[in-house]
């Protein structure tokens, strides 16, 4: 290729980049360019529940994709881009309940959007200046809402969910066994959590080398939460075999049904364990609070006023869920992801530690990374798993905590939650639907479907306790599966609601799944019209699918 075709493909090349310069011309071409993908993305929208038609992924044709030779344009870049996004569940649409994902409002959009023009990287504030101080905002707001002291405590944003916990049971790591982040572990460690939580944890223990094997899963009680007795028989066992206790996970909300564990009984338990054993460590207590975080704005919300008018029954769900998630300032660290009920994009997840102190247990020399930290003052980079941290997250978060404010999250968190005790009154008042957690303090409804002739006032404890009851289990929990598809297979035609389904709402005391259908409102725009309309489809549904033989 001859120079003049160099500096011709450069400049063509330079023209799909923001310029460093403001020139109002190619601002202007820079916007238009955002917003023709968002109108093509906005003409896939139609009464269904997803961008566009339900695509089946051809993966053999994808293997097949190769890095062409030339140069495209921006304009027929972004057209390939936007088609990628058909059959995508639009989860602010009110016919989508699928899981604990919430639609994402403007400002955190736009929160999200922005760091990505001009690429920063949180691993130092030389390189993400502003963003780094928004970070530590961020930090500070959380902390304050969730009971931590603002001046004492720290925390970072990382990769999801999973990296929140990671970040506390590698904690838990250096405390039972110091120096293990130079010399790795030397001896055998527990990690302690409900048989609901996440599972994560395997995870987590399996790439933190503690390996599968050493999470003890706790039993829970029918409202998932831990069972504390047997969470301190487990951790006396743990100890009494000469292991060392890593990490005590409470689950602040569980992804299947928020059961929300009992965090002041597990601070209470770690500090028996201390003392009754003269332990030379403290085990770390770690809060997963990915979903349960935001129930945190009612901590001051004076519920006999009630100044924003919930229903009696929504209060009570309200202030039961308050009554735990106050206690969130006990745990040495806290999980808190922003893109599920803090309504932004992927990935808005942020770790807390209570005493900041606790990452110096992570701190790396300043010698391994000369090439780094030769300016700034906020380098969470000597300390944090990542080299390579993007700001999205954060700004997403800063917007709707500035947009929304406590009054804000009261109000979606209200709304939401009356909405889906609207759906459990409705399928409790008919004879066909039973709703497996009733007493449920969140926006999740898990209910199965029974046939004509059972009765729906006895058979799920039935069900769930008696062996002898197996076969009618595992028929039902087909009944279930086939209800289920149904109700996919038309709502994706755009006739219902678009709901999911769990395989394992949890074991029977026989060691059987329960099948259940789910419901988990998280948009703002669900009203008791839909919810109505999620009970007539499934109403429907059992006629039209063959009952169990």
């Amino acid at each position: 290729m001859s120079g003049v075709e160099y500096h011709q493909l450069l400049d063509q090349i330079r023209k799909t980049f923001p310029q460093p310069v403001s020139d109002r011309m190619h601002d202007a071409y820079f916007v238009f360019a955002i917003l023709r993908a968002l109108d093509q993305v906005d003409a896939m929208k139609s009464r269904l529940p997803v961008l566009g038609d339900a695509v089946q992924p051809d993966y053999e044709l994808a293997q097949q994709a190769r890095i062409p030779d030339h140069v495209s344009t921006v304009e027929d870049v972004s057209g390939q881009l936007v088609a990628r996004l058909r059959g995508l569940p639009i989860w602010g649409h009110p016919h989508t309940q699928v899981n604990v994902v919430a639609p994402p409002s403007i400002p955190s959009i736009i929160g999200s959007l922005l760091p990505s023009i001009y690429n920063p990287n949180l691993v130092s504030d030389d390189t993400s200046y502003g963003l780094a101080e928004a970070e530590a905002a961020v930090v500070a707001m959380v902390s304050d809402l969730i009971g931590y002291d603002p001046a004492l405590s720290s925390g970072i944003f990382t990769f999801g969910g999973t990296g929140t916990n990671l970040y506390g049971v590698k904690l838990g790591i250096e405390k039972a066994f110091p120096g293990a982040m130079e010399t790795g572990i030397p001896g055998p460690g527990v990690l302690l959590a409900s048989e609901q939580s996440h599972y994560c944890r395997l995870n987590v223990a399996g790439w933190l080398g503690l390996g599968e094997r050493s999470v003890v899963q706790v039993p829970t009680h029918l409202d998932n939460s831990i069972r504390l007795d047997r969470l301190e028989a487990a951790a006396e066992e743990a100890l009494a075999q000469g292991r060392r206790i890593v990490a005590l996970v409470g689950t602040m909300g569980t992804t299947d049904a928020l059961g929300i564990d009992d965090l002041e009984g597990i601070v209470r338990i770690r500090d028996r364990l201390v003392e009754r054993h003269g332990l030379d460590y403290r085990p770390h207590v770690h809060a997963d609070a990915v979903i349960g975080w935001a129930w945190s704005v009612f901590n001051d919300y004076p519920f006999e006023l009630n100044p924003l008018g919930f229903r009696p029954r929504t209060v009570r769900a309200l202030a039961a869920a308050r009554r735990r998630i106050a206690k969130l300032h006990l745990a040495d660290s806290v999980g808190i992801d922003f893109h599920k009920t803090g309504f932004a994009p992927y990935i808005s997840s942020l770790f807390l530690v209570r005493d900041r102190t606790d990452l110096d247990l992570l701190v790396r020399g300043r010698q391994q990374m000369p090439y780094l930290f030769q300016t700034g003052d906020r380098h969470p980079g000597v300390y944090t798993l990542e080299t390579s941290r993007a700001a999205g997250g954060v700004l997403a978060a800063l917007a709707n905590l500035l947009l929304l404010g406590k009054a804000g999250l009261r109000t979606l968190l209200g709304h939401l939650v009356e909405m889906a005790e609207w759906l459990r009154e409705h399928l409790e008042g008919h004879d066909s639907t039973t709703v497996l957690n009733s007493d449920n303090v969140g926006t999740v409804t898990l209910f199965r479907v029974y046939p004509s002739g059972v009765d729906t006032w006895t058979v799920a404890e039935r069900e769930r306790t008696d062996p002898r009851a197996r076969d009618e289990l595992l028929a039902h929990n087909e009944y279930n599966r086939r209800i289920f598809h149904h109700l996919h297979r038309r709502a994706m035609q755009g006739h219902g609601v678009l709901i999911s389904m769990t395989g394992c709402y949890r074991q029977t005391d026989y060691g059987e799944p329960i099948v259940a259908l789910k419901s988990y409102i998280l948009s703002p725009f669900v009203d008791a019209a839909h919810v109505e309309r999620l009970v007539q489809d499934v109403l429907a549904a059992r006629e039209q699918v063959e009952p169990p033989r």
